[in-house]
């Protein structure tokens, strides 16, 4: 039987809440989680017969006409749910990340635990699932500092992937990445984010995070791995990077992967929003100016995954159409999906266009949201900071 737990994400110990019972276990653990009921989807089950209170009745024969819009509401109601699921899943590990922060200093062990079942869910999901793309979020974290280390998190766990990382080194990827900037619970707020105008005392206080955070670290008991990218995520592979002015060969490679995904997310989602790049901006930059800075094959896996056109990107579409770039498969970057600008559809029922299965239609250009028309950008409403997460190409146009 294929079901769905109504459970919150972090609550029960599945990668997803929708799956195919495959084991007893599975059954004696869905037993134990207090639910009162179980949903069940019949038509991705398995079963020899179907039962006769979900036999369908034969459907009367219908016109072309409302053959599309039946299509249309099923593939809007479809994505609705999808999103929906996704939406509450980065929601529950922003909440959990916030969690963490506050509760670091006090509670260092138990902060490093729940910070490592977190990663830990992470990784099963992306180990369980086949292809998968990045995703945009629409979720407010509220919290910078949970939004940050989740993004960061989110990326460089998908490049742990694409790098062929095993499953503990991507659990420690996920930890070290999640909470390399922890050093700064312990910063006064004035030098949390680096400024041009700082003096170099500010510039040295601000610097000492990276220090904090390996104190911290250890006393949290994280692994040499985590550990790694704490005291590493500001080297630079060129050897220009701080405290120790490491090169590249003495980078783990966790450390390189966050080094580049840092430097992006601090980008796209700065301290003061009026200094944001879009994200076609942030990757443009990493590749035309600080390409000495990072692992060149990481780099080169980074904007292969990303695409050209990063999920957050506004687009001109070849048919001059204007449209947001909501998800990116990495074999296929060229052709990410997309939410279109259309006039005769209002925003809540705009459907995802996908590139791929759109031969005839591509991207022309980037565009930034100043060079946009008003009632495009109002229309595609793209958010001050941009928030990812990933999502099963298996869900893409499917029921949660």
């Amino acid at each position: 039987m294929f079901v769905h737990l109504d459970l919150g994400w972090m609550r029960h110990p599945f990668p997803l809440s929708s799956f195919k019972i495959a084991s007893a276990d599975q059954i004696d653990t869905i037993r134990g989680l207090g639910l009162r009921q179980v949903r069940w989807v019949p038509e991705k089950s398995e079963l020899d017969e179907a039962p006769a209170a979900v036999a369908a009745p034969v459907a009367a024969v219908e016109s072309p006409q409302d053959s599309l819009a039946r299509q249309r509401r099923e593939l809007l109601a479809a994505q609705r749910a999808t999103t929906a699921q996704l939406e509450r899943q980065c929601g529950e590990a922003a909440q959990a990340l916030r969690e963490v922060g506050r509760h670091a200093l006090e509670r260092p062990q138990q902060a490093h635990g729940d910070t490592e079942a977190l990663s830990r869910k992470l990784v099963d999901q992306l180990l369980a699932e086949g292809e998968v793309c990045i995703r945009l979020m629409n979720t407010q974290v509220g919290d910078r500092a949970a939004a940050h280390g989740l993004n960061v998190a989110i990326i460089a766990l998908l490049m742990g992937r694409s790098v062929g990382l095993d499953e503990s080194e991507m659990i420690d990827l996920g930890v070290g990445s999640m909470l390399h900037d922890v050093g700064k619970l312990e910063l006064p707020d004035r030098v949390r984010h680096l400024d041009d105008a700082f003096t170099q005392s500010e510039t040295n206080a601000y610097r000492d995070h990276v220090a904090q955070g390996v104190q911290l670290g250890r006393r949290m008991g994280m692994s040499s791995g985590a550990l790694a990218v704490l005291a590493q995520h500001h080297e630079h592979a060129d050897g220009t990077g701080f405290p120790l002015r490491l090169g590249g060969d003495r980078m783990s490679t966790a450390a390189r992967i966050v080094a580049i995904v840092n430097r992006y997310d601090n980008l796209c989602n700065p301290a003061v929003l009026s200094r944001a790049l879009t994200p076609h901006e942030a990757v443009s930059m990493l590749f035309s100016q600080s390409r000495n800075r990072f692992d060149s094959a990481l780099l080169n896996t980074f904007i292969r995954m990303m695409g050209v056109y990063p999920a957050g990107s506004l687009v001109q579409l070849t048919d001059d159409r204007h449209a947001l770039v909501v998800g990116v498969n990495s074999t296929r970057p060229l052709k990410p999906r997309v939410l279109v600008h259309d006039t005769g559809r209002p925003r809540d029922e705009a459907l995802f266009l996908d590139l791929e299965k759109e031969p005839e239609i591509g991207i022309r250009r980037s565009l930034a949201p100043s060079k946009m028309p008003p009632s495009a950008l109002d229309y595609l409403a793209p958010r001050p900071r941009v928030a990812y997460f990933f999502e099963s190409l298996s869900t893409v146009g499917e029921p949660a």
